[in-house]
């Protein structure tokens, strides 16, 4: 192939791209032009939707925790060394039931000693009593037989009636119960059985006191220590839930907890499940917590029926119900604008257009806001403007 061919055929390739080159940008600018030279035509749907009558609700909602209603904390009454622990962490148990004993030995051998020696008191008593007894029937006895003084008459003198001129030494006799023994040893006695009394009854607490029972029926929740360990008196050892009756805490922010109050209803939602239970709410703090950026009220709420297996610590969502209207005249709360105080203003449709009306609002719910004056049922108004 010669030189010329070759560039002759190079040529004529150069000028084809250049024509698609020039036809491609022709299209594209053709295409442009439609475009721009096309009117745009935006048109508003207005969307209206009915005044009706219905119910008209508020709810709040946060994030709580299943917690038992009332927790024990159980502890030894004296101290000593723990001998036995028949629970762990978790175990259900019922009431009485023994949890956890301390070595008894020495609070055994003070109950012993404290009976001997009430045995001993009361034997003194009984000798005292006895001995009062006998003194007492001895002086009765000394007093029945011993004569009355007669008068004497001087020799050689007649008598005058009447006159005593002098009377004979009757014999003493000893005075009732212990005469000349310094003190009443009966009340002695009977000091020292009240004492001995006194003294076993607190040896005898001091022994029930080695030994942890259950109060109630619930689930063990925390142990503080285990066998041999040396414990205070009163110093908790066991913690006991009564997850038998279990409720929710949770915190709500400020602006919500103005409208809490004791015995509204709500609905808790356990973690990991779809199904809701109906509570109730049982308590609110009237003291709020702060975190440093927001100021939190706990509230507590009981379960209507409460599921089996609840779990301690177990995470819920929470909504209480704060408002409630049935039978409202109401709108969605997307139609309501400038709401200030209990004056709001709607769209209403009229004829072709539609006119901004004033009204008096209610309840302004999650979904619908309650009108109380200025719109009937059936008016069209515009939903969201």
């Amino acid at each position: 192939m010669s030189t010329v061919t070759g560039q002759s055929r190079s040529k004529r390739r150069v000028r084809w791209i250049g024509a698609v080159i020039v036809l491609v940008a022709a299209v594209a600018g053709g295409i442009t032009l439609a475009v721009a030279g096309e009117e745009t035509t935006t048109t508003i749907k207005v969307v209206t939707v009915a005044v009706d009558r219905g119910e008209v609700t508020l709810d709040v909602a946060t994030t709580g925790t299943v917690e038992p209603a009332t927790t024990r904390s159980l502890s030894f009454a004296v101290g000593g060394t723990v001998a036995s622990v028949a629970v762990r962490a978790g175990n259900k148990v019922e009431a009485g039931d023994q949890l956890a004993v301390l070595d008894k030995t020495d609070a055994t051998e003070d109950v012993s000693d404290a009976r001997e020696k009430l045995a001993d008191a009361q034997e003194r008593l009984a000798d005292a009593d006895d001995n009062a007894a006998a003194a007492t029937a001895s002086a009765t006895a000394c007093a029945v037989a011993t004569p009355t003084a007669a008068p004497v008459v001087a020799a050689g003198e007649p008598s005058a009636p009447g006159v005593v001129a002098a009377t004979t030494a009757a014999t003493p006799c000893a005075t009732r119960g212990f005469p000349n023994a310094g003190g009443d040893q009966v009340l002695s006695a009977e000091q020292a059985v009240n004492n001995a009394e006194v003294q076993l009854e607190k040896a005898e607490e001091a022994l029930a006191g080695t030994v942890i029972k259950a109060p109630i029926a619930g689930t063990v929740v925390s142990i503080a220590g285990s066998v041999g360990d040396q414990v205070k008196a009163g110093s908790t050892f066991i913690g006991l839930a009564d997850t038998y009756d279990m409720q929710v805490s949770a915190d709500f922010p400020e602006a919500d907890a103005g409208s809490l109050a004791k015995g509204q209803t709500g609905t808790v939602t356990l973690a990991d499940s779809d199904e809701s239970y109906d509570a109730t709410v049982v308590q609110v703090d009237p003291v709020g917590t702060s975190d440093g950026t927001l100021v939190r009220y706990g509230v507590l709420l009981a379960f209507t029926d409460a599921p089996s297996e609840l779990l301690v610590g177990q995470s819920a969502q929470v909504q209480v119900r704060t408002g409630e209207v049935t039978a409202a005249i109401r709108v969605p709360s997307t139609a309501v604008h400038d709401v200030a105080g209990e004056s709001g203003t709607v769209l209403v449709r009229s004829g072709g257009g539609s006119v901004e009306r004033t009204v008096t609002v209610g309840l302004r719910g999650d979904q619908y806001t309650e009108i109380t004056d200025g719109l009937t049922e059936g008016e069209l108004v515009v939903r969201s403007w």
